[in-house]
């Protein structure tokens, strides 16, 4: 264990901060993360690593102790920005309008700097290996072009991975930590509907795919409520309805996009029966359809061993009260699940709300980060790793 580690977080937040608003005046989003990446590589490289590779464009795994006896545990920090114009009002706000940091990322990348400055001072006193692997595109299922890239391989096959992102629903100074299932699989789907065009006068003579798009909603909720099991959470959303271009003219196709998440291991059976739901409801009107299905990101599973680990570490330093487990859960996703099949992990919400102001929410154009946050963050993440090293 390190000693005096609330001292030498204190003594690097300061830098933690100057990094973190750098990257968030130039915020860029999945892989073309090219200044955040070349910052944190020359970051790293002045902390004498084992290794720093680079993966998948803009991504980097950073090794620490390769090679040493013990087990390899990983961190991995998300790097990229949103696709939004940022309204936080802050002085170092987005020096551009294409781009912003308006979900945190920004102060991942800097906090995992920090955590890899103080655990390569003390890289004798650690019983294995760390790995730092920073994500580009985590937005828009970046981690699963790293795993193709080698991530894995790269890393050194590591024995465990810890995720961690910021909550301004959680109190600073608390932690939203719960075994099992924490977070949503999310599967993108497009449907196109077939059906035969016409004037709008004589809809006799063609077959509406439009009208067949009402069907379609209608039959996945009926299928959500009479089929779907209560204790399973599921929740399919569409979101895109696209079809004509005319008033008068009956479009011959139409289509229609939205999501289907999962917070239960069962999103294989869901999705067979949403393709012959949707089938069905175009066949009665008379239409074909094409069904398409993207994975946005699997079923985020937290380790029940990781995470009772991890919560007795956090109690032990924050204290009785700290753990939360009540509206943890999330049916939005993250793809630091496709890194599970892989190795056990454990996903870590870290509470950055207080009393100072408005905290608005993940993705909101004037979301902001408590930099207060740093601190806690920074300490339960290296106490979480080293726990886990020392067992």
């Amino acid at each position: 264990m390190i000693h005096n580690l609330k001292q030498e977080i204190e003594s690097v937040v300061p830098e933690v901060v100057e990094i973190r608003r750098d990257i968030h005046r130039h915020p860029e989003t999945g892989f073309k993360e090219f200044r955040t990446s070349q910052i944190i590589k020359e970051y790293l490289k002045e902390l004498n690593l084992d290794s720093i590779q680079e993966c998948a464009g803009t991504g980097v795994i950073a090794t620490l102790n390769d090679g040493k006896p013990g087990k390899r545990a990983m961190l991995l920090a998300d790097i990229d920005a949103l696709p939004m114009e940022e309204k936080s009002g802050e002085p170092f706000a987005a020096e551009i309008k294409t781009a912003g940091h308006c979900c945190g990322h920004d102060a991942h990348t800097a906090i995992q700097l920090g955590i890899a400055k103080i655990l390569a001072q003390h890289r004798d006193e650690i019983p294995g290996s760390v790995v730092f692997l920073f994500q580009p595109n985590e937005e828009d299922a970046g981690a699963q072009i790293m795993i193709d890239d080698g991530a894995v391989e790269k890393a050194g096959h590591p024995d465990a991975i810890f995720g961690s992102h910021n909550n301004p629903t959680i109190r600073l100074g608390q932690f939203g930590v719960v075994p099992g299932p924490a977070m949503a699989s999310s599967y993108y789907y497009k449907i196109v509907i077939h059906g035969k065009g016409g004037h709008g006068g004589r809809p006799h003579m063609a077959v509406n795919p439009v009208d067949a798009s009402a069907f379609v909603l209608m039959a996945i909720k009926n299928m959500l409520t009479a089929e779907q099991a209560a204790l399973e959470p599921t929740v399919i959303t569409n979101c895109m309805i696209h079809g004509g271009e005319k008033e008068i003219t009956i479009p011959e196709t139409c289509e229609m996009q939205g999501s289907i998440r999962c917070l239960h291991a069962g999103h294989e059976k869901v999705h067979a029966r949403f393709r012959e739901v949707v089938a069905a409801a175009c066949a009665i009107n008379g239409c074909t359809c094409e069904i398409e299905l993207k994975c946005g990101n699997s079923l985020l599973y937290n380790d029940p061993h990781l995470t009772e680990l991890s919560a007795r570490a956090i109690e032990e330093a924050f204290g009785e009260g700290c753990i939360v487990t009540e509206d943890v859960k999330a049916m939005g996703g993250d793809d630091y699940a496709e890194f599970l099949p892989y190795m056990p992990g454990i996903y870590i919400w870290y509470g950055t709300a207080d009393d100072s102001g408005e905290w608005p929410g993940l993705h909101n154009p004037a979301y902001r980060f408590n930099e207060k946050a740093i601190a806690p963050f920074m300490e339960a993440q290296i106490l979480c790793v080293m726990k886990y090293l020392e067992e």
